[in-house]
């Protein structure tokens, strides 16, 4: 039987500590997995389903076969692990800018760490998301490599930020310059836990077609009400 509460990792980073944690639920004796970066709760395991739907609407506005893939922050892994679940996803870059988080992975720290592990078509990637959506792309083996889809889960929202390494992206000029490496008919999507912003929605329109900010609801047992998040999808018009 595991200890109700346990520390798993804890790290130093360029832009905290960071710390997972694993506690047992005494409602249902389900362990829980919990991320906090210096005081701030970034993520639990009990609150999964937008990460999920994030992988499942950006995938689903994609045909064809052999797709490769990019998902912008790993953190717990459910979006990586999600979008595997898709068979057509010939290659997932998951591109983490903290190298604990990767680690804690590999280690099988995480529930969902041994799947991505195991798929050989999962690569985690170690680097800085908003520097590459900026120069060369997510591969480093491959400069200037064009992706089907980006699905990105590491900003709060659009406006509230982790890190200021971020700042400048989610407006016109960041947000032209992850599109440039997506293929043409490529989807970008982005999970925010904000309500939908409309200026934000006003910047994809001017990039993508088929913009959406479509309300995500789940339960929160902690506070026993409802809550929701947005996932934000956009598709890059194909060429002629």
């Amino acid at each position: 039987m595991s200890a109700r509460f346990e520390e798993l990792g804890w790290s130093p980073t360029p832009i905290g500590e960071i710390a997972l944690r694993r506690r047992t639920d005494p409602a249902t004796g389900n362990d829980i997995f919990e991320v906090k970066l210096d005081d701030e709760w970034l993520m639990s395991s009990m609150f999964t389903v937008a990460e999920i739907e994030l992988a499942r609407i950006g995938l689903a506005r994609l045909p064809g076969e052999a797709l490769d893939v990019v998902v912008g922050g790993l953190g717990l892994g459910y979006t990586a692990a999600t979008a595997l679940e898709d068979p057509r996803v010939r290659e997932l870059i998951v591109v983490e800018l903290l190298e604990p988080v990767i680690d804690w992975h590999q280690r099988g720290l995480v529930p969902v760490g041994p799947t991505l592990t195991a798929d050989a078509r999962c690569r985690l990637q170690q680097g800085d998301f908003f520097a590459m959506s900026y120069g060369d792309g997510y591969d480093p083996h491959q400069p200037g490599r064009l992706v089907d889809a980006i699905l990105l889960d590491i900003d709060h929202s659009p406006v509230h930020l982790l890190d200021d390494g971020s700042a400048g992206f989610y407006g016109i000029d960041g947000t032209r310059a992850m599109a440039t490496h997506l293929k043409p008919g490529g989807v970008y999507a982005m999970w925010s836990n904000d309500p939908p912003d409309q200026a934000y929605i006003d910047i994809l329109e001017q990039v993508f077609v088929d913009v959406v900010a479509e309300v995500i609801t789940f339960p929160n047992p902690l506070q026993g009400r409802d809550a929701t998040a947005t996932v934000y999808a956009g598709t890059l018009a194909a060429t002629d």
